[in-house]
């Protein structure tokens, strides 16, 4: 079976992915920093390095002697764009030229990037991967810069890359305050009136379509760039429906049984405004702000919406379960562990 390296596998998508691997008999090798949360990984049979992603040294030996490196480890907030920038896009530089040392066979480098990177579409429209991307936010625009630093593996190796729509499930964190305001305070806070339609993927079939993409997708090809070759070897990770956040509001309502619990528009001004106050509150604290000015830009685009066709044509990928189902399935599991 495959020898394989995950980073960001204290991570939400991560950890899901590390036990996927392992049920599959994989050898599974995974990249930490100092400082993580390493409890659940240690209790796997898993390898750990133990490493910053600056340590040339350290890189390479996680790097060594595999047949496939699945890079998750990013930023999804930062206190400063820099930030993002380093990690999520100058890492994967650094983890590029360490993929060139201590292999005799150039292992596949599988990217998961985010819908964020290609960017919105007009509304009525839906993004497919061949569409040149256009990233409007500071987030978007590093993974954009990460996905082209990988893309220069294309020159010595296999590389496919996925972009994930927003991603929840059980244990994740990211999603979990919408499910709290909700079920805590009965109602769902938007920002503007009029809201974008989304793209949206339970954190298991995210992991199916990882595993299908390393398995049997296609690969990134050099000089990408052009018309003929755009989008080739790269896969959006979402169902085939598309709620905007009003819906998705209103579906997350229903599985709380909270029937008056009313979406709540914000100008998109008075959101904004909000966002910095709580930046600013951050920045105090040292620490990221989660509900920052990037969401609000990001909120407020025209759509989200990106389809999984090629995952569907070149692997025969689909959603095990409808939106719905798997919303309901996520609340139960927060309600049962206490979470909500």
């Amino acid at each position: 079976m495959p020898r394989v390296l995950v980073t960001g596998a204290t991570g939400f998508i991560g950890g899901h992915l590390v036990a996927s691997l392992l049920g599959r008999g994989n050898e599974v090798r995974c990249l930490v920093r100092q400082g993580s949360n390493t409890e659940w990984l240690r209790q796997r049979d898993v390898e750990l390095v133990v490493s910053p992603f600056d340590d040339a040294d350290g890189l390479a030996a996680a790097c060594a002697d595999r047949d496939v490196v699945y890079h998750l480890a990013g930023k999804i907030s930062a206190r400063r764009s820099e930030d993002l920038d380093r990690v999520n896009g100058e890492y994967v530089r650094l983890l590029v030229e360490a993929l060139g040392k201590g292999n005799a066979t150039p292992p596949l480098l599988l990217l998961v990037s985010s819908v964020a990177a290609a960017g919105p579409i007009p509304k009525g429209q839906v993004r497919v991967e061949s569409d040149a991307p256009a990233p409007i936010s500071d987030y978007g625009r590093s993974k954009r810069a990460g996905e082209q630093e990988a893309e220069k593996w294309a020159e010595h190796g296999p590389v496919t890359i996925v972009r994930p729509g927003i991603v929840f499930g059980p244990r994740d964190r990211t999603t979990l305050p919408m499910f709290q305001t909700i079920r805590r305070f009965r109602i769902h806070p938007m920002a503007g009136f009029v809201v974008p339609p989304l793209s949206l993927i339970h954190v298991d079939d995210l992991v199916q379509l990882i595993l299908l993409a390393a398995d049997k997708g296609r690969r990134i090809e050099p000089g990408n760039d052009n018309a003929e070759n755009r989008g080739l070897g790269v896969y959006f990770a979402t169902a085939n429906e598309y709620p905007d956040y009003a819906q998705l509001g209103r579906m997350i309502r229903s599985t709380l049984r909270r029937p008056f619990a009313p979406n709540v528009p914000l100008p998109a001004a008075a959101a904004m405004l909000m966002a910095s106050g709580n930046e600013w509150l951050a920045r105090l604290r040292g620490r990221p702000a989660s509900f920052n000015r990037d969401k609000i830009v990001e909120a407020t685009a025209s759509s989200w919406a990106c389809c999984a066709e090629a995952a569907q044509r070149d692997f025969s990928f689909q959603v095990k379960k409808p939106l719905q189902q798997a919303i309901q399935e996520t609340s139960d599991w927060y309600l049962e562990h206490g979470w909500l």
